[in-house]
C-alpha cells in the first residue's frame, strides 16, 4: 500500500496544513475520498488511520487532513500545541482548507493524475466536519457525493438559543471549553460568531441539503451522546434522496478511542465502514462516470 503521511499543503491564504494519502500501490485510476475531522479533532485521532487503510484496500484513494486552525501544528500534529490558532478558527477558514485540498488534488500534488478518478470525488465529514463538508459539497462542482458520520445539522449548534452566552462572548471576546481528554481549556474567540453571522446564508446547512442533488449518506449511532440521533430525522425531512443508516448502540466515535493501537476496527466502526462502502458501490454502479 502507498501511504504518504504529513504532506504539507499551503492554502491560497498562505497557511500550511498537513494531509495523509492512502492508496493501493498500483497504476489504476481510483475514486477519491476526502475526510474531514470534527471539532477538537485531528487527522491522526484514534481509528481514522485504520479506516483510511480499509478504504484504500477497497480500491479508493483516502485523503485525510488537519484543518489549518484545529490547534495542532506542523511539528506537533498529535497535540493541541497552538491554542491561539484554535481560537481563531472559523468556517470560512475550514472551507478555504477544503478548497486547497481539492486544488492540490487536481494538480496531482498527492498522487499522479492517472491514479485519480476526479470524476468520483466524495467528501466525508465527522461531527462538525460533516457540516463543513456538506457546505462544500453543495457549492463545489468537483465534489460528486457526500457522507456524514455523526454529522451536526446546524453550524450554530454551540450558541443557538443561548443569548446570555452570546452577550458574554461579545463582552469578553472569548469563551473557553474544556477538552475532556487533555484537560486543556481551549479558547473560542468572538470572531467565530461574527464570521457565522456575516455568512449566515452561506452557512445555512438546511437550505443547502434541501437543494443538494448529489448522492448523500448520513450514518449515526443510536447512543451518540454528543450529537443526538434525532438529527437524522431532520436531515431525512430536508431531502428525500438523502440516505440514513443508524448503527445500533454506537456512540459519537463509533467505538473508537485515542490512542488506538489495534489493527482491527471496533464493531460499530466496522458497520460504519460497511455502510459507507455499500453506498459508494451503489452510486458508482448507478452513475459510474458522474
Amino acid at each position: 500500500m502507498n501511504i504518504k503521511r504529513n504532506i504539507i499543503v499551503e492554502t491560497n491564504q498562505g497557511i500550511k496544513l498537513l494531509a495523509d494519502v492512502y492508496a493501493l500501490d498500483n497504476q489504476s485510476s481510483k475514486p477519491v475520498l476526502i475526510f474531514a475531522h470534527g471539532f477538537k479533532g485531528f487527522k491522526d485521532w484514534g481509528i481514522w488511520d485504520v479506516l483510511a487503510q480499509e478504504f484504500a484496500k477497497a480500491g479508493y484513494v483516502f485523503l485525510k487532513f488537519n484543518f489549518s486552525h484545529n490547534g495542532t501544528t506542523l511539528e506537533s500534529p498529535l497535540d493541541f500545541a497552538d491554542l491561539e490558532a484554535f481560537g481563531q478558527n472559523n468556517y470560512a477558514k475550514e472551507l478555504a482548507d477544503l478548497t486547497a485540498i481539492l486544488d492540490k488534488l487536481e494538480k496531482g500534488d498527492f498522487l499522479p493524475p492517472d491514479q485519480l478518478d476526479l470524476n468520483r470525488v466524495t467528501l466525508i465529514g465527522h461531527s462538525r466536519g460533516g457540516g463543513t463538508t456538506a457546505l462544500k459539497a453543495a457549492t463545489d462542482s468537483r465534489v460528486k457525493s457526500w457522507i456524514g458520520w455523526a454529522s451536526v445539522k446546524d453550524l450554530a449548534y454551540a450558541w443557538n438559543g443561548k443569548e446570555e452566552l452570546i452577550e458574554n462572548w461579545r463582552k469578553t471576546g472569548v469563551f473557553e471549553i474544556k477538552n475532556g481528554r487533555t484537560g486543556q481549556l481551549m479558547p473560542l474567540y468572538y470572531q467565530l460568531y461574527q464570521d457565522f453571522v456575516k455568512n449566515s446564508e452561506q452557512y445555512d446547512l438546511e437550505t443547502h441539503i434541501r437543494n443538494l442533488k448529489k448522492p448523500m449518506l448520513l450514518i449515526h449511532g443510536t447512543a451518540d451522546p454528543a450529537v443526538p440521533v434525532s438529527v437524522t430525522e431532520a436531515f431525512a425531512s430536508w431531502n428525500k434522496n438523502l440516505e440514513v443508516h443508524l448503527v445500533e448502540g454506537a456512540n459519537h466515535v463509533f467505538g473508537g478511542s485515542h490512542p488506538y493501537a489495534k489493527e482491527e476496527l471496533p464493531e460499530h466502526a466496522q458497520h460504519l465502514l460497511n455502510h459507507s462502502l455499500s453506498f459508494l458501490a451503489k452510486i458508482e454502479k448507478e452513475k459510474p462516470n458522474c
